[in-house]
């Protein structure tokens, strides 16, 4: 009963690292493009032959484009690795779990097997979901 608690646990744990990643990858797209929209609200002010205090000249799309383009790399590398990590964190302590929990019920080694690949099957999951998240960042946001 312990090592289904446990590991519910880890899962759990790993459920929020993966959140936590994913927000910080839709925060990092959006910081992104800040840049961009501030440019083009400068642009628009300059359009209109109001002044603009402290702002710069237009950027030009395509270094906006390359400014938002290695902001969503940099964010879905952080996400991607920070799921990563924390499901490998996940996966090493049900590991050691169930092998401390099979070495001390070895009759039992079938029921806490079976629970512990289950836990990292969820584990797994959410990894993949990060990666998922990832690569939509890069290419569709």
């Amino acid at each position: 009963m312990r090592s289904v608690k446990r590991t519910a646990a880890i899962i759990t744990a790993a459920i929020a690292a993966a959140l936590a990643c994913a927000a910080i990858a839709v925060a990092a797209g959006i910081f992104a493009d800040a840049p961009a929209a501030y440019a083009e609200t400068v642009y628009a002010a300059e359009q209109e032959g109001e002044a603009v205090d402290g702002a710069e000249a237009p950027v030009a799309d395509e270094e906006q484009d390359d400014g938002a383009t290695s902001g969503k790399a940099i964010a879905a590398g952080i996400a991607i690795g920070l799921a990563a990590l924390g499901g490998a964190i996940g996966m090493g302590m049900a590991i050691a779990k169930a092998s401390e929990g099979i070495s001390r019920q070895p009759e039992a080694s079938g029921n806490i097997r079976s629970s512990m690949m289950l836990g990292l099957v969820f584990i797994e999951t959410v990894v993949i979901y990060a990666l998922i998240v990832s690569v939509l960042l890069i290419f569709v946001l």
